[in-house]
Order: C-alpha cells, then sequence, then structure tokens
C-alpha cells in the first residue's frame, strides 16, 4: 500500500504543475520485469531447474501413484474384501502423505534458493537502475505497476536490463 501512495503522490505532483512537468524529466521503470529478462536471473532459472529437477520429478511421481491408487479404490473399491480394501486406503494415505511432505520440502527448498539468488542479484540491479537514471538525468521515475499507459520512450525497462547484463 505504501509503494501505490508514493506512486500516486509522485504522479500528483507531477501533474499539479503542468509547467513544471513539462520540464520534468519521467521516465517508468518495471522492475521486476528487470530482474526476471536479466541474463542471471535466466541462468539461475536453468540452474534451478537442473537443481530442482531430481526432486520435482519425485514429487510428480508420488502424485501420479496416488491418482492412481485413489482411481483403483473408486473404481474397485466397492468390489474388493475388507482386509484388501482396508490395505488400499492405507498406501493411498501414505502416498498422499509422503506427497505432501515431499512437496514441502521441495518448495522450502526453491524458496530458500530464489531467496539468496535475490540478495545476490538485488545490488547489482540497483546499482544498474541508478546508472541509467543518472546517465538519463530523470526527475521522476514512476513505477510500472502504477501506471495505466506509457509510450515506449519513457519505460527505461531495457536499459536496466541491457546496463544490468553488461555488469559481471
Amino acid at each position: 500500500m505504501g509503494k501505490f501512495t508514493r506512486v500516486a503522490v509522485m504522479s500528483l505532483l507531477a501533474l499539479a504543475s503542468f509547467q513544471a512537468s513539462a520540464e520534468m524529466k519521467i521516465a517508468v521503470l518495471d522492475y521486476q520485469m528487470a530482474l526476471l529478462e536479466s541474463d542471471a536471473a535466466k541462468k539461475y532459472s536453468v540452474d534451478a531447474e537442473k537443481q530442482f529437477g531430481a526432486q520435482l520429478q519425485r514429487v510428480k511421481n508420488l502424485e501420479a501413484e496416488a491418482k492412481r491408487l485413489q482411481e483403483r479404490l473408486q473404481r474397485d473399491g466397492g468390489q474388493m474384501e475388507q482386509p484388501e480394501l482396508e490395505k488400499l486406503e492405507l498406501e493411498l494415505r501414505q502416498k498422499v502423505r509422503e506427497f505432501q511432505l515431499q512437496s514441502r520440502e521441495l518448495n522450502e527448498a526453491k524458496a530458500q534458493s530464489d531467496r539468496q539468488m535475490l540478495e545476490t542479484l538485488r545490488p547489482r540491479l540497483d546499482a544498474a537502475v541508478e546508472g541509467v537514471l543518472s546517465a538519463g538525468g530523470y526527475d521522476l521515475v514512476l513505477d510500472r505497476g502504477g501506471v495505466i499507459e506509457v509510450k515506449p520512450q519513457f519505460d527505461i525497462t531495457r536499459q536496466v536490463i541491457e546496463r544490468l547484463n553488461s555488469t559481471r
């Protein structure tokens, strides 16, 4: 809410004085897009897929096994003897529990990895943003999320991505 309020106040200040806004140099930046479209983020995405691929496949396999057991239970459960039915229900519960556990562990590990990547990349992104702002001499930069329409010449997101990609 604070970010939206700041954007609204900055927009109102820019519009309050038409003469001043005509002389102001205004830009729009999609910070999240700049982050996600950077070479570093794309490389991270590929690396994360490799890192978590086997774990993700195990989760998918467990889900498929649980669905297969559930379908068998629904299809054949009424015709099974009680001991066989109980055994199938127990196996299904175990698969569901194992799926939930593995899924939670995968989500937590991926979230931790994502946070580490952001902590590493954020200072570089901030430096790239500052570099583009300084070079462009902008008086006001608005977050793309708070802007309805913007002409491409006012959007500096690509410039930030290029500057970020040029830093190693």
